[in-house]
C-alpha cells in the first residue's frame, strides 16, 4: 500500500488540531486507511516560528492568534494575554450536558480534558458591575437609573438602563426569553431563515417578514434604536466589531456571548499552553505510531493547485514571502489560515496561465471566501509593581467576587478547613442546590449563603473568614470606555510562582476596527518615517513589540480617565514595568476575528468552503480550508476546533470526538 502524503498549512487552532486529531482519530470504516498510519507522512508548515518547547523553540508564544505574553517571558511570572484568551466551558457533570440547550465550546473543553489540562483551568472573571468611562462621565452600571442615567439622549429612557439593552431591544425583533431559537441546531436553521416577526410602524426601513441574514446589523440597530441608542450600545459594549453591519441573523446570537455577567475559563498557564501541549502530543503520536512527522516553520504556502489529479504546491521562505523557493506533491492539503492568508495563496496564480485547476481562484470559491468580514484589533499590554486600579484609582474596577476553585479547594485543607465541608462543596448540581465550583458569586452573603445551603450547616466566623479569603478574587473585568484604548483588563498576579515578588499585569487596551488606526500612528516616534509597507509588515509573526513612549504616554493619558477622573493627568498612571503590543490588523492576519456578511446562506458557505472544489462543477479536489474565519464560532478557538473535525468526519472518516448529535460542528445547508 502507498504511504500518504498529508500537508498542513498553518500551525494555528485549526492546524493543531487537524494534525492531532490525524494521529488520535478512531476511523468509521476499520477498511478505510485515510488516517495517518506507519511510514505516512504528515507535513506542517508555518510563516511563523511559534515556541512550542525547548526542541522546538520560537519567536512568540504558540497559537497564531493567541498569544500569552509573560513578564520578563518567563512562563513561572505573570501574563497577559494580547489575543484570544478565553474559552465557555462545557459542563460534562450536568446532566443535560448533550442536549442542544447546554451551553459552552464542546471542543475546547474536550481537548484541554485530553491534553491532561483540566489542572490549569481558572474562571475568567467577568464582573456584573463593570466602570465605564463614556462622553467624559465616569460610572458604574449599577449607578444608572432613571436619575442618573447614562450620557447619552437615548429614545424610550434607553440611556437609563444597561448599554446592552440596546441589542436585547433589536433582538426582541425576532427572538424573546420565549420564543425563537434555544438550541445549537435552532440557531443554525434561524441563521438561514429567520425573519422580523415583530409588527413594525411604517416609519421604520424594515418590516415584519423581512429575513434577517439579508440586514446588515448596523442598518438594523440604527432604525431600531436611533443614532444616541445606537452610539449608547456600540460605545457601552466594549466592542466595536459587534455592531458593524455584519450578518443580522448571526448577530443575534453572538451579541449574547458578550454581555456582563457571562462566565468563561482560561489556564494558569496562559492560554497559549493549550497549543503548547497539542504539539508535543503531536510529537508524540507521530513518534508512536511511526509516522514521519515534517515541521517547517519559517515557509509560507505561495500557491496550490491541481494538476493531472495530483495536488501540487509551491513554497515560499520567511525571508523572502513573496517568491517561489520549493515545491511538493500531497494528497490531501489543509489551509489552516485566515481568509488575508488565503487570498495571498490565490493571488499568485490569480493572474497567469498555469496548467491544471485553481480552486482558490474560482469565481464562486472567490465569492464564498468574501462571507467572512475581517476584523481587526489590537492590545497593549503592561505589567506594574503594584494593583494601582485598586489601591490608588477613586474609580476603581468592581472585581470582587468569590469563586471555589480546585486551588480553593487545596489551600483550604491545609488549613484545616472541615474536609465533609470541602466534599460537599466539591459536588455537582444537586437538586435545587446549585454547583458552587466555579460558580461566582457577587457578594459574600450570597456565596456563604450558597455554602451552607450544601453544607447544611452554619459556618463559625473564622470559618466565614477562611473560605472568603480563599476564594476571594479581584481579577478581570473589563472595564469599558469610548476612548481608544476602548476595554481594560485586570489580569493582576497571575503568577505560577506564587512565592515571586508579585507583578501585576494589565490589559490595558484591547481595541478593534477602525481604533486600531489611532495606535498604528503612534509606532513611529517624531521625525521617523516608516520604512516597510504595511502590507509586508508580519510584526505579529515575530510577537509582542516594546511600547513606544508617545503611545505609552497616551494609554497612561486615557487609564487615567477612566480610573481617576475625566481631568486626571497621564503621571496619574505609574510607569509600567513593561509594555508590549500586537496589532492584529497587520498580516499574515489582518484581523483579530471575523463576522459572517449579509445577503450569504452561511450554511451553505460552512458547508462548501472547507472542500472548495464543491463549488466547482465536476470537481473533486483534496484542498480543504478550516479555521475560524468560516466557522460557526467565529472569533473563538472553539470556531477552528469545529470546522477542522467536520472536515474529518465528513470526508476522512473519522468518528466525531464528542457526541455531536445535538451539537453540529458546522451549520448545516438546508
Amino acid at each position: 500500500m502507498k504511504a500518504k502524503t498529508y500537508s498542513i498549512f498553518g500551525a494555528g487552532a485549526a492546524g493543531l488540531y487537524t494534525a492531532w486529531r490525524l494521529l488520535n482519530g478512531e476511523s468509521r470504516d476499520k477498511s478505510s486507511n485515510k488516517l495517518l498510519e506507519k511510514g505516512d507522512t504528515l507535513e506542517l508548515y508555518d510563516w511563523g516560528q511559534y515556541d512550542f518547547s525547548k526542541e522546538y523553540s520560537g519567536s512568540r508564544a504558540s497559537g497564531a492568534r493567541v498569544c500569552t505574553w509573560h513578564y520578563q517571558n518567563d512562563p513561572s511570572k505573570s501574563y497577559v494575554e494580547l489575543g484570544g484568551m478565553r474559552y465557555s466551558e462545557w459542563n460534562t457533570k450536568a446532566k443535560n450536558h448533550n442536549d442542544g440547550s447546554a451551553p459552552g465550546h464542546r471542543l475546547v473543553t474536550t481537548v484541554i480534558s485530553q491534553l491532561g489540562l483540566d489542572q490549569f483551568v481558572v474562571p475568567f472573571n467577568e464582573s456584573d458591575n463593570p466602570l465605564y468611562y463614556l462622553r467624559g462621565k465616569n460610572f458604574y452600571l449599577n449607578d444608572i437609573t432613571s436619575f442618573n442615567p447614562a450620557p447619552y439622549n437615548v429614545n424610550n429612557f434607553g440611556a437609563s438602563t444597561s448599554p446592552n439593552q440596546g441589542f436585547t431591544t433589536v433582538e426582541n425583533l425576532a427572538v424573546t426569553a420565549t420564543s425563537g431559537p434555544q438550541t445549537r441546531r435552532e440557531w443554525d436553521h434561524f441563521y438561514q431563515h429567520g425573519k422580523i416577526t415583530a409588527e413594525l410602524p411604517a416609519s421604520s426601513v424594515f418590516q415584519k417578514g423581512d429575513k434577517l441574514k439579508d440586514i446588515g446589523y448596523w442598518d438594523l440597530m440604527f432604525d431600531q434604536l436611533g443614532s444616541e441608542g445606537y452610539n449608547y450600545a456600540a460605545d457601552g459594549n466594549g466592542y466595536t466589531s459587534n455592531v458593524i453591519n455584519w450578518n443580522a441573523a448571526v448577530a443575534f446570537q453572538a451579541n449574547n456571548e458578550f454581555t456582563p455577567g457571562n462566565q468563561y475559563m482560561t489556564l494558569t498557564t496562559g492560554y497559549s499552553g493549550m497549543f503548547k501541549a497539542l504539539f508535543a502530543a503531536i510529537v508524540k503520536l507521530a513518534s508512536d505510531k511511526g509516522v514521519y512527522f515534517n515541521y517547517q516553520p519559517n515557509r509560507r504556502l505561495h500557491s496550490i493547485l491541481e494538476i493531472d489529479k495530483v495536488i501540487h504546491y509551491s513554497i515560499a521562505n520567511r525571508d523572502n514571502p513573496n517568491k517561489k523557493a520549493s515545491s511538493g506533491k500531497t494528497d490531501a492539503a489543509w489551509l489552516a489560515m485566515p481568509r488575508y492568508a488565503l487570498e495571498l495563496v490565490a493571488q499568485a496564480t490569480r493572474y497567469e496561465n498555469h496548467p491544471g485547476l485553481d480552486v482558490l481562484n474560482h469565481q464562486k470559491v472567490q465569492l464564498y471566501m468574501e462571507a467572512a468580514i475581517m476584523q481587526p484589533s489590537y492590545k497593549i499590554g503592561m505589567f506594574f509593581k503594584e494593583p494601582w486600579w485598586l489601591t490608588q484609582a477613586p474609580y476603581a474596577p468592581q472585581l470582587t467576587s468569590y469563586e471555589v476553585t480546585k486551588d480553593v479547594i487545596v489551600q483550604l485543607a491545609a488549613q484545616g478547613f472541615p474536609s465533609t465541608y470541602l466534599e460537599k462543596i466539591s459536588l455537582p448540581a444537586v437538586g435545587n442546590q446549585p454547583e458552587i465550583m466555579n460558580t461566582p458569586y457577587s457578594s459574600t452573603t450570597s456565596f456563604l449563603q450558597a455554602v451552607e445551603q450544601r453544607i447544611q450547616e452554619r459556618l463559625t466566623v473564622p470559618q466565614e473568614e477562611q473560605i472568603l479569603a480563599a476564594a476571594s478574587r479581584n481579577t478581570i473585568g473589563p472595564s469599558v470606555t469610548d476612548n481608544p484604548v476602548r476595554m481594560v483588563v485586570y489580569f493582576g498576579n497571575n503568577a505560577l510562582d506564587k512565592k515571586a515578588e508579585p507583578v501585576y499585569g494589565l490589559l490595558a487596551a484591547y481595541d478593534d476596527e477602525a481604533f486600531t488606526s489611532f495606535w498604528q500612528e503612534l509606532e513611529l516616534g517624531p521625525d521617523q518615517q516608516r520604512h516597510i509597507p504595511l502590507s509586508e509588515n508580519t510584526e505579529p509573526l515575530k510577537g509582542p513589540r516594546k511600547v513606544p513612549e508617545r503611545m505609552l504616554k497616551m494609554v497612561r493619558k486615557q487609564l487615567a480617565n477612566i480610573h481617576f477622573g475625566p481631568n486626571a493627568d497621564f503621571s496619574a498612571i505609574p510607569e509600567p514595568l513593561d509594555a508590549a503590543f500586537i496589532d492584529w490588523s497587520l498580516p499574515p492576519f489582518n484581523a483579530g476575528y471575523h463576522a459572517w456578511a449579509a445577503h450569504y446562506d452561511i450554511g451553505d458557505v460552512q458547508q462548501k468552503i472547507r472542500k472548495p472544489s464543491q463549488l466547482i462543477p465536476g470537481a473533486d479536489v483534496n484542498i480543504f480550508i478550516v479555521g475560524e474565519a468560516y466557522s460557526n464560532d467565529q472569533a473563538w478557538v472553539e470556531g477552528a476546533y469545529c470546522t477542522a473535525e467536520s472536515v474529518l468526519n465528513d470526508f476522512f472518516d473519522v468518528k466525531p470526538l464528542i457526541d455531536n448529535r445535538e451539537y453540529p460542528f458546522i451549520c448545516s445547508a438546508k
